[in-house]
């Protein structure tokens, strides 16, 4: 567990940047997943919340990509201008 725990570690602090989006990513396959299941179980309540998890799942996964991966490569830049 404690190798786990180091290369999870070693992967998020990693400047590739793809340990942050990973864990949104999960949570919109999730919402697609409830929100297929939802529709075939003809559940409105399932649906809806497939789908708004869906939507912040994706939405955030773009934030946190922007933030995590863009803004350095930009600051960096910045700094090369200088």
């Amino acid at each position: 567990m404690t190798e786990l725990r180091r290369v999870l570690q070693t992967a998020n602090a990693d400047e590739r940047g793809h340990a942050a989006p990973l864990v949104l990513t999960l949570v919109g396959a999730a919402g697609a997943i409830a929100l297929a299941v939802g529709v075939a179980a003809d559940s409105d309540v399932a649906a809806i919340i497939g789908g708004i998890a869906l939507a912040v799942g994706l939405l955030a996964t773009t934030v946190v990509s922007h933030m995590d991966i863009d803004y350095p490569i930009f600051r960096r830049l910045d700094n090369l201008e200088k």
